[in-house]
């Protein structure tokens, strides 16, 4: 084998090892979470942290369109994302993470960074995770649900959650009608549903 092929072969081989270390790190009971740059996000102003692990988990609903492919998902991230930035004035979109129908889960300002989701109060001390569409009078889809459930079991697995979190609707911490009598009613069966 030649000098060059020998380092090429190297070179594949440490790749390779990389991205099996890297499998390793993640916790297994994570799926994969869009990030910013694949739904096409603005560039994030926020700069205040989350301080971790979060103890509270604020669930809400978009109350506007659903989306229940990627693409129309990836568009429905960014029409949230403009209103939230460009008419609201916000940093950034509000929610830390948002959930589409389509099964997958879409990252907003992530773990790290305090969200616009709910009160002043909540939102320096909570997740805000948002089910995009409006759920007053129909459930969201199973795989929306178990998206959301994996993302906190990820949440907890990577310490960024408490491991005794707990799951607030955005009406119990805020006067609204968020996030839907419907997923309002799933939430509340979810097992680290606290009243308030």
């Amino acid at each position: 084998m030649s000098r060059r092929g020998a380092l090429l072969a190297w070179a594949l081989l440490s790749l390779l090892r990389l991205g099996e270390a890297q499998k390793t790190e993640a916790p297994a009971c994570c799926s994969p979470i869009v990030p910013r740059r694949e739904w096409g996000a603005l560039g994030s102003k926020c700069t205040t942290p989350l301080s971790q692990p979060v103890r509270y988990v604020v669930v809400s609903h978009t109350a506007g369109s659903s989306c229940n492919t990627p693409a129309s998902c990836q568009q429905q991230a960014q029409n949230v994302q403009y209103y939230h930035m460009k008419t609201q004035n916000w940093c950034d979109v509000g929610y830390n993470f948002l959930i589409g129908e389509d099964g997958l889960v879409y990252e907003g300002r992530g773990w790290g960074f305090k969200g616009d989701h709910s009160s002043h109060l909540w939102n320096a001390m909570s997740i805000g995770i948002t089910f995009m569409g409006n759920y007053m009078d129909r459930v969201p889809p199973a795989r929306a649900l178990r998206a959301a459930q994996s993302l906190l079991a990820c949440g907890v697995a990577q310490r960024a959650l408490n491991s005794k979190y707990e799951v607030k609707g955005h009406r119990d911490v805020q006067r609204t009608l968020s996030p839907g009598d419907q997923l309002y009613n799933i939430i509340q069966n979810w097992p680290h549903y606290r009243a308030t």
